[in-house]
């Protein structure tokens, strides 16, 4: 009798865990640009004719997104491209659904003079994720330059983009390499944009996209961040496809309404600024295209972290089952 009992609870459990899991997809992502379109889809309930319902989750740093990969049961989610990288060479089941993010890092500063990241030479720039992609990106411009970024810049980590934000707010730091929103965020609480005023307190500086397409003589954009599924593929061929069409959709009706988008957005990320949000969409360089047609500038992007620091995606250059077939 006791073997009935508990055979009947696990089959009862198990039903409730696959109702569950059927009902809704839940995506995953910071609270970067990257993220913004599936937070429009979630309010916009745009799957709904299919049943399903969207539940969001911010990680806040490179190491809740690893453990939300490796722990969790998070559908899709939104990733830095080597990171992507790194965990499938790393044996997770992980596919690259697209790139959507190809420009969003850049210097501010409170030194209208600083123009290119050379300018930056032995001063101090505070920097957010060590070892991840805006620092990635810096050190790789930099070598390219023929600079020693141990030597000539002085580099002070923090654990994210809003930290290194406000710190520059506060003035205990002249310089700051930030990612959108941050940078436009940081503008308007300083009332620096677009206020006029006489003297801003801090002026948007380099474009790592633009130094890092003159360093390497290709277009000024870098395969950033994407979205990624996580599991097996087999038999979610509609649900993957219908959600990276609404993501193409959510994308495209942000960049086209951004104070509406910023409303909705700073409602499920409060940590942002509205206004702030709204100036950065311009700033952006934002398009979600097939992780199949990005795998050339992928490539290029794997191959230049490779011959610098192979860990940074796993040791070796993904393979084609890396991408997802549409």
């Amino acid at each position: 009798m006791l073997r009935k009992i508990l055979l009947s609870f696990a089959v009862l459990l198990t039903t409730n865990l696959w109702a569950k899991k059927t009902d809704k997809i839940v995506v995953a992502g910071p609270f970067a640009t990257v993220s913004h379109p599936m937070i429009l889809m979630q309010n916009n309930d745009v799957l709904k004719d299919l049943g399903k319902e969207i539940e969001f989750k911010v990680w806040r740093n490179p190491d809740e997104l690893r453990a939300l990969a490796l722990n969790s049961d998070v559908d899709f989610i939104a990733v830095p491209t080597n990171v992507a990288a790194n965990l499938y060479n790393k044996g997770v089941d992980i596919k690259l659904l697209n790139v959507s993010v190809w420009g969003i890092l850049g210097m501010l500063t409170r030194d209208k003079s600083l123009k290119k990241l050379s300018d930056f030479k032995d001063k101090e720039i505070v920097m957010p994720f060590k070892f991840d992609m805006p620092d990635i990106v810096f050190k790789e411009i930099v070598k390219a330059q023929g600079f020693d970024y141990k030597k000539d810049f002085k580099l002070k980590y923090v654990a994210s983009p809003i930290d290194a934000m406000q710190m520059l707010i506060m003035r205990r730091v002249d310089h700051a390499l930030l990612a959108e929103p941050a940078t436009s965020i940081a503008l308007r609480k300083t009332k620096s944009f677009p206020l006029k005023v006489v003297a801003p307190e801090l002026y948007r500086s380099a474009d790592l996209q633009k130094e890092w397409g003159e360093v390497f003589k290709i277009e000024s954009k870098i395969p950033q961040a994407g979205i990624a599924y996580l599991g097996k593929t087999e038999g979610k061929k509609e649900i993957i496809d219908r959600f990276m069409l609404e993501y193409k959709k959510a994308l495209a009706w942000y960049k086209n309404n951004p104070e509406k988008s910023s409303e909705i957005i700073v409602k499920a990320l409060p940590m942002l600024e509205e206004k702030g949000l709204a100036d950065s969409i311009k700033y952006v360089n934002i398009d979600s295209v097939k992780s199949t047609d990005s795998q050339k500038d992928l490539e290029f992007f794997f191959d230049i972290l490779k011959q610098s620091n192979p860990k940074l995606i796993g040791g070796k250059s993904p393979d084609s089952n890396f991408y997802y077939k549409y």
